[in-house]
């Protein structure tokens, strides 16, 4: 076997189809994340430049030998087993390649920096630019499930509770909390984006006692620098440069952003994962109510020539009880000990890769099942039919009530009901031949209480209340 490593060669998705070949995962893999460390270390020169305690040409020139290509990730993940991180190697190795083209300017590469600086602030960095991915694709599935919700909004179907025919509803109020869920999800990812995702700058301890000493050192004349001073500019002057958020304080052992992106990220997993069980429920042969796009090839057996999986739903389901559990771990990780951890921090890591990735890989899925999702009206309405009308108990005892009374209305609907089931016949045919209700409803008024597509409630109104929110806007706006 040759041993020489090759791109690609330790992790291709094999075992994660839900993330393999999405967009997900190229920005959530390890030359993405080298990328961003890249990108950290850059942008923290740039804004010591602004700042002019550090040369804009050597911020230039490390700038631009930021490149991941210019290095190569599988030997500085063989060189992190020696430190237990991967920026001391890659501090080393960018260092010697900036010396390359400028040796004055590799004097400036992590200037009072630390390796937990460099690779949160990566790590902020790649969420943000999943994040940005993910809720382009939540947006487009929600646009898709509004389009559902409104062309059904009046299409009966049977609501189901505890796996069993419960009431009438309608297809366009499950497609409306489906959206609804989805953009609970946009909503929480978003507000991340919007100051949720902050630089890291604490230094070895979080004093940033190293960014000041070299701040003095490289200062015009060697002026001593206020301490608080510098602090918010060059907080501010990183943020700038990266495109993160100021944070109050340095998060080494502070880890909320982290814990932050695990519930967001968990929310979105559990939010398309209810679209994905619902589907395949659904689905069923004996249902067969909705059905996955099946394009040649798509969803076929090993074993079975006759079937076409739900694959969509399934993998979206997969990433949908992976992520809740795998933000468990990111949770937990908020009992961090002293002022940098032995062992939390770096159990985050890969945590929130495939956090980021399956959730990232789900809402990529969740994208073609909502925008092709065939539905079958007709066998909506069968469907309703198949209790024999006993869908609308709820509505007759409701309409008893006053004539005869609650108590007796539903013993009486309840009896009728197991009587149905016992002979083999329709709820109506039963209720049309008890004598305690003749003068009491009469046959046309039976008929149209037993009609399931006359009690759907207030399932149009309540579609139209959904729809009305936009991508964006917090629920209960």
């Amino acid at each position: 076997m040759n041993d020489r490593y090759e791109e690609g060669e330790l992790d291709t998705g094999l075992l994660s189809p839900v993330r393999a070949g999405t967009p997900a995962e190229t920005a959530t893999g390890d030359r993405a994340w080298l990328q961003a460390m890249l990108d950290a270390e850059a942008g923290l020169a740039r804004a010591q430049a602004r700042l002019g305690t550090l040369p804009a040409k050597a911020a230039e020139v490390i700038s631009e030998r930021a490149r991941a290509e210019l290095l190569d990730v599988r030997a500085l993940s063989l060189a992190a087993r020696e430190t237990a991180n991967p920026v001391v190697g890659l501090v080393r190795a960018f260092t010697a390649l900036v010396a390359e083209a400028d040796p004055g300017a590799a004097e400036y590469v992590h200037r009072g920096s630390t390796s937990q600086d460099v690779l949160d602030t990566g790590s902020m960095l790649v969420a943000a630019r999943t994040l940005r991915l993910l809720t382009a694709d939540l947006r487009r599935t929600a646009d898709a499930l509004g389009w559902l919700a409104v062309e059904h909004r009046d299409t009966p179907a049977v609501a189901r509770t505890l796996a069993l025919h419960a009431v009438p509803s309608t297809f366009g109020l499950k497609a409306a909390g489906w959206r609804h869920l989805v953009l609970d999800s946009v909503e929480r990812l978003e507000r991340l984006l919007d100051g949720g995702l902050p630089v890291s700058l604490g230094g070895a301890a979080g004093t940033l006692a190293g960014y000041l000493e070299y701040a003095g050192v490289d200062a015009e004349g060697g002026a001593p620098v206020d301490p608080g001073d510098y602090l918010d500019r060059l907080s501010a002057a990183y943020a700038a440069e990266t495109g993160l958020a100021v944070p109050v304080l340095p998060w080494h052992a502070l880890r909320t952003p982290v814990a932050d992106l695990a519930a967001a990220l968990a929310h979105t997993a559990g939010a398309l994962g209810k679209f994905a069980a619902d589907v395949q429920v659904l689905a069923r042969t004996e249902i067969a109510e909705v059905a996955e796009p099946a394009p040649a090839g798509r969803g076929v057996s090993s074993a079975m020539p006759h079937k076409r999986n739900p694959v969509l739903s399934t993998m979206i389901r997969s990433a949908a009880l992976q992520v809740p559990l795998l933000a468990a771990g990111l949770t937990q990780c908020l009992v961090s000990e002293d002022e940098r951890s032995a062992g939390v921090w770096h159990a985050e890591w890969q945590l929130l890769r495939d956090c980021l990735r399956l959730a990232g890989g789900a809402a990529h899925t969740a994208v073609e099942l909502a925008e092709n999702l065939v539905v079958d009206p007709a066998r909506m309405r069968s469907n309703l039919d198949l209790t024999g009308s006993q869908v609308v108990s709820e509505r007759i005892v409701a309409v008893l009530a006053p004539r005869l009374g609650k108590a007796v209305a539903r013993t009486l609907l309840t009896d009728a009901a197991t009587a149905a089931d016992r002979e083999a016949v329709s709820l109506g045919e039963i209720l049309a031949a008890l004598p305690q209700l003749q003068g009491v409803l009469g046959q046309d008024e039976l008929a149209d209480l037993l009609d399931p597509a006359r009690y759907t409630g207030a399932a149009g109104a309540l579609v139209d209340r959904a729809v009305l929110r936009a991508p964006g806007e917090r629920s209960g706006e």
